[in-house]
């Protein structure tokens, strides 16, 4: 299993959007995210802090996407 790579909150919204998800509402710095089907996540968006490991790998439980779809959308 590979590792999963470190992303910021900004790289990361830009991977969802390529997947279908569309921002639907700011607060703060976290940026909700939902899907046409129903998923939907929420992703921090701090200047220049990447997202911790176990953080991405709940945002993409979230999001029903494997780490292989990930890599391929960034």
């Amino acid at each position: 299993m590979t590792p999963l790579p470190a992303l910021t909150g900004k790289i990361l919204v830009t991977a969802l959007a390529k997947a279908g998800f569309n921002v639907v509402r700011i607060r703060g710095s976290h940026y909700f995210l939902r899907h046409n089907d129903g998923r939907c996540t929420v992703v921090p968006v701090h200047a220049g802090e990447t997202i911790g490991h176990g953080l991405l790998a709940k945002i993409l439980k979230d999001c029903d996407l494997s780490r292989e779809t990930l890599e391929q959308l960034l």
